[in-house]
Formats: structure tokens, sequence, C-alpha cells
């Protein structure tokens, strides 16, 4: 499953450009982000904004977490929008990427066939992983994304809780984002573990239902951070600058507030710009 993992952000690299650590023509901003933000439709909402605003073009490259980290540390991006902390904290301590900011928080939900094969519905307790160690005693079909994104990075702590290390034939990884592993999970008839947001976006496009919900360790945080200008000087170090500065102004905040009410009767994701913490 190695190497389908590494096409979205090989195709992305060439289709960018981004040769020798450069961005793109200078009035471009290069993003890399989560899929669950381009998936959910936030991005069509934010990036028009953005260049309304100051005049650049965006140029998403949606991928996982771990890879849009690994594009902002190594120069290939502007600025990188992403939901993994632990891995984010890693990247800030070697000094690769700096000024992380909080922008916005949803939550991950356990989603499976309405048959609820290995009855998670309604547990108690640590949800979460009662849950996950249930599914792999029943050896029920659950679909991982594999790409070390947010949500793979996630799915991993919460099977280390449940004291369960995932292999067999009933182990899926999609390699994909959260979208196709959502419609995966559907025509498996499998469980998965998404955030909220593109399951909302998705939930007319397959036949899943929300099983856990509501558990702490289920928090979903995204932060912004940008690549170090003094290790790569040819990035468009004041356009990455100013997605960061828009991402976090009361004018983006507000349109976070407000995404998806219309449609879903609920927002997809919550604003927390100056927080000290995401709440739940």
């Amino acid at each position: 499953m190695g190497e389908p993992r590494l096409i979205p952000l090989l195709l992305a690299t060439l289709l960018l450009g981004l040769t020798g650590g450069g961005a793109a023509e200078p009035r471009s901003v290069i993003l890399a982000t989560t899929t669950s933000t381009q998936d959910s439709g936030l991005l069509d909402v934010l990036g028009p904004m953005f260049e309304r605003q100051t005049g650049y073009r965006v140029k998403t490259v949606a991928v996982g977490t771990g890879n849009a980290l690994r594009m902002g540390a190594e120069g290939n991006a502007d600025v990188a929008l992403v939901h993994a902390p632990e891995l984010e904290i890693d990247y800030l301590k070697k000094g690769a990427l700096i000024d992380r900011r909080l922008v916005m928080h949803n939550d991950f939900v356990l989603v499976g066939a309405p048959t609820d094969p290995a009855r998670v519905r309604g547990l108690k307790g640590r949800l979460a992983a009662i849950a996950f160690r249930q599914i792999a005693a029943t050896k029920s079909p659950f679909v991982s994304r594999g790409d070390q994104s947010g949500t793979h990075v996630k799915e991993l702590a919460l099977w280390k809780e449940a004291g369960v290390v995932p292999h067999g034939d009933w182990y899926i990884e999609s390699g994909q984002g959260m979208g196709a592993t959502l419609t995966m999970a559907s025509e498996k008839r499998a469980y998965t573990l998404t955030d909220r947001g593109t399951y909302l976006a998705f939930a007319r496009r397959v036949d899943l239902a929300i099983m856990v919900e509501g558990d702490a360790p289920l928090l979903n945080v995204y932060h912004v951070m940008r690549p170090d200008p003094a290790k790569f000087p040819r990035i468009n170090v004041e356009g990455g600058k100013s997605f960061a500065d828009f991402l976090i102004s009361p004018e983006a905040q507000a349109a976070i507030r407000t995404f998806g009410v219309d449609r879903y009767g609920a927002p997809l994701f919550f604003p927390d710009a100056g927080q000290r913490e995401a709440r739940p």
C-alpha cells in the first residue's frame, strides 16, 4: 500500500512545478492541507474570500496531514492547515515549521453500516476505545485511511488505547482521502473513523450511520503553520503569512462559524482563533 499513498503528493508536486524548494508564481500561495478541509467544501468558501481580499491565488494541495506537514517542512508549500497536534509539535520543535496558530475544531466520529455488526452503538464509558476493541474482537470490517493523515494518526491512537494492533482481512487500508475512504467503507459495509464535517458532506452519498460520538479523545483541532523563511527563502513568505493571518481574521472565523448551517442545520467546524485550547 506504500506507493499509492504517495501518488497525490507526487502528482501535486509535478503539477505545481515545485522544483528546487521554490514556490509558484509570486502572486500565488501554495496551501498544503488535509483532505477534510477540501472534501467538506470549506476551502471552496475560504479560498475565494482570501483571493478577493488580497489578490493572491490559492493553489491547494489536499493530502493527508502527514504529507502536508512534510511539504511545508521541505519548503514545498507556503502555508499548511493541518489537524494532527502531536505531529505539528514535532515539526515545531525541529524548527522546520513556525508560527503555529489555532484556527478551528470539530470532532471525529466512528461511523459504520446501519446494521452495526460489532454492536458498538450506544456503548458506555470510554466509548471510542471500547468500540474499537469490539470491532477487532468481532473482526468486523474496518477501513483505515492508512495515509499518515491526521485522521489516521488519531485512529492509530485509538487502537493503541484499545490495546489492539489491527491486522487481518477485516482491516482494510484505503490509502486515500476522507471522502474516498467513506465511500469505500459504505461499499464494504464497514466501520471507519472520520471527521464530522466530511461525514456530513458525504452523508447523502453513503450508507453509513454515526455509531460513536462525543467522547473526549475524538476532539479534532486544526492549526495553521508556516515554513521557516530563513530556511526556505524562495517560498512566498508574505503570501503564506497573509493566508495564515486571514484564517484567524474575524471575517474568516465568521465564515467558519456559519459554514454548513444552511445545508445541514449545524456548523461543520467551530472557530477558535485567539483561544488557548479548542473546546468540544
